[in-house]
């Protein structure tokens, strides 16, 4: 039976003022298989992140992904037996649910008659998700500034790619502790002040041109925020001695991947010394957890084989 072989990548989101506009892929990757049967029922198979614990059917969420796709195709989705090599974790804040729906849309798209394109793809991603930040990452790879808005036509969206700097890394703490998107999400208030709006906007338009214009000194400034951190610091205490920790270990800025508990640092060199201050930052507050050095990937969910 033909086989297919799809990557995709871990991604955070709002690299601090960007909430539900900006995400960012990363060199950290899940692999999927695809192989078509006869017939019987769907297998999905899970090493890694999640074993035993992700759903093994038709509950899976790259099983959901590419049936959504063959849905909006008009055809009947063979029976599939899937596996998954995942290496993202889970309820961390780095986009494990968006490289599931991203790696499924790929593979469903290779096995499908109807070729789709990328942006027919976000488009998919982000309507399975709820919300375009990640998915737009995982699908589009690099660092994506993107909306959703209301037209004539129906709820479009609208994608930018952000050039980055050279050289960039990023210094990743992922503490054991699980914060879930619906209790991060619960926590926020339903309005702001004006002065908090102000602040985030002028921090994220400053965080994309220092991006795209190579002046990564301003990135300190650029990644904070006054919209989701402040009200998420009772669900991660030890998020602010993290923070400082990494910046004055070296950091160019740092902020909570997505919606929690992972914190990530930017970097152009002294990633170890970074990396262990995060870490023992953690340790002091008694919050375990584990920390890798990675970077930016320009590469989002693809296609590695197909047999």
């Amino acid at each position: 039976m033909p086989v297919v072989r799809v990557k995709a990548p871990a991604t955070t989101a709002n690299l601090g003022p960007g909430y539900d506009c900006l995400g960012l892929a990363l060199d950290v990757w899940n692999t999927l298989e695809v192989e078509t049967m006869d017939g019987g029922e769907p297998v999905v198979e899970i090493t890694g992140e999640g074993e035993g614990e992700l759903g093994t059917g038709r509950d899976n969420l790259v099983y959901k992904s590419m049936q959504f796709l063959f849905d909006d195709a008009g055809e009947k989705m063979p029976a599939l037996r899937i596996r998954c090599e995942n290496t993202i974790p889970l309820a961390r804040g780095m986009g494990s649910s968006a490289a599931a729906i991203a790696g499924g849309l790929v593979a469903a798209n290779v096995i499908c008659s109807k070729d789709y394109l990328a942006n027919d793809l976000l488009e998919m991603a982000a309507t399975i998700e709820g919300h375009p930040d990640n998915v737009a990452a995982a699908v589009m790879g690099g660092m994506q500034l993107v909306i959703m808005d209301q037209t004539e036509e129906g709820q479009m969206l609208f994608t930018v790619p952000v050039n980055l700097p050279p050289e960039l890394h990023a210094v990743v703490f992922v503490p054991e502790v699980r914060i879930s998107t619906e209790d991060a999400r619960a926590v926020l208030p339903e309005t702001v002040s004006l002065a908090d709006a102000v602040y985030n906007m002028g921090r994220v338009g400053l965080l994309v041109a220092s991006m795209a214009t190579n002046h990564p000194e301003y990135l300190a400034i650029a990644t904070q925020d006054r919209l989701h951190q402040p009200y998420r610091q009772p669900l991660f205490p030890a998020m602010k001695v993290i923070f400082k920790a990494a910046l004055d270990a070296g950091a160019l800025g740092v902020f909570l991947s997505g919606s929690g508990s992972t914190v990530l640092a930017l970097t152009q060199g002294r990633e170890m010394t970074v990396a262990y201050e995060m870490a023992e930052a953690a340790r002091q507050a008694n919050v375990e957890g584990n920390v890798r050095v990675t970077q930016p990937t320009v590469r989002g969910a693809h296609l590695i084989g197909h047999q």
